[in-house]
């Protein structure tokens, strides 16, 4: 067992002889992705080899954009490869003049490249070979304990001495008080001042095969819209942080990778691994606006026809809020409700 992880469930030679097929398919398919690619701007002579890149495929985000690049510069890193999928809000001419920031465009199915990840495996193979990459969306912030102090160099440094090679988090809904669509925003505001409540639990979580990936679901969009039918509620966790290599891939989204024994480094709430807790921005006030988009597009589920009541109920801006909701004060907070584990900065 490699160290940090837990044990996963064992297979047979036969079903690890598939994943290891599935896993250079999914390579062949990226490495063709790279066709739909158009460089726009490129500042990766700038790359370093011990900095950190963070990858994201993002559409129509110009709002997020200022503090997302802010926050996530201020934790650590050093880089940003973005792949904006025919955005027209003017977030990609924002993104073209950062100059540390390196940005493709495309206009290719978001769905068909399965879900972008086509794309940012590219991106991986071809810059984050034996580098850090931390991938994260535009809605997402990611918060450990220690964070303000240590950062992600200092994760990274810790992580690289306990020879561990990647970082699990929990994606934890942040949502107003009150109908969605009603609280104001403004691109540069910090969102956890706008969302500042969320669920604390339940959160359920099962190891599934063949891959050994957890599976954790629960919290708030299970609660208000999957209630009737929670097997189909949102895939709450995420390997995020990773030390690349060009043989690694995500299979889907980050909730899961290949090799297997990458999905041993997290073991979700009240887990023993140190993890910590993306924070998901979903519910900005633009969000009712973009269900409706979202639903005509069809973009971002497999069988998009079954989430369209999901789509109308956002759509329709419901109050998420409920007496059982936590304001958020932190990752040591998060710690102390079990959804992470810092790392044990004074053990070297």
């Amino acid at each position: 067992m490699a160290p940090g992880s837990v044990p996963l469930p064992d297979i047979s030679l036969a079903a690890a002889y598939r994943l290891r097929w599935q896993r250079r398919r999914l390579l062949w398919r990226a490495f063709r992705a790279r066709h739909q690619l158009r460089l726009v701007a490129d500042h990766t002579v700038d790359l370093t080899a011990d900095g950190v890149i963070a990858i994201t495929v993002m559409r129509n985000e110009a709002n997020r954009l200022p503090f997302f690049l802010k926050f996530y510069r201020d934790l650590g890193v050093d880089h940003f490869l973005i792949v904006d999928n025919d955005s027209d809000d003017g977030g990609a001419e924002y993104l073209a003049a950062q100059p540390d920031v390196s940005l493709w465009h495309t206009t290719a199915s978001y769905r068909d490249a399965r879900f972008g990840l086509d794309w940012a495996t590219w991106l991986q193979i071809r810059y984050g070979h034996r580098r850090w990459c931390l991938s994260v969306d535009a809605d997402e912030l990611l918060v450990f304990g220690g964070d303000t102090q240590h950062g992600l160099r200092g994760l990274t440094h810790w992580l690289d001495r306990k020879g561990r090679v990647g970082f699990g988090a929990l994606m934890l809904d942040l949502f107003p008080k009150g109908p969605l669509g009603k609280v104001n925003y403004s691109p540069g505001d910090d969102p956890r001042d706008v969302l500042p409540w969320f669920d604390c639990g339940p959160y359920r979580g099962v190891r599934q095969t063949p891959r050994g990936n957890l599976w954790v679901q629960g919290g708030t969009r299970d609660r208000v819209f999957f209630s009737d039918d929670p097997q189909r509620a949102p895939t709450l966790n995420k390997l995020p942080l990773i030390k690349w290599d060009r043989r690694y891939v995500y299979t889907n989204s980050t909730h899961a990778a290949l090799p297997r024994r990458l999905n041993a480094l997290y073991d979700g709430p009240n887990g023993v691994l140190p993890s910590g807790v993306l924070l998901h921005s979903k519910f900005l006030p633009e969000i009712t606006e973009k269900a409706r988009i979202e639903k005509q597009r069809g973009q971002h589920f497999g069988q998009p026809h079954q989430f369209e009541g999901y789509y109308d109920q956002l759509a329709a801006g419901p109050d998420l809020w409920h007496d059982k909701a936590l304001s958020y004060e932190g990752p040591s907070q998060l710690e102390a409700l079990g959804l992470a584990r810092a790392p044990e900065w004074d053990a070297g």
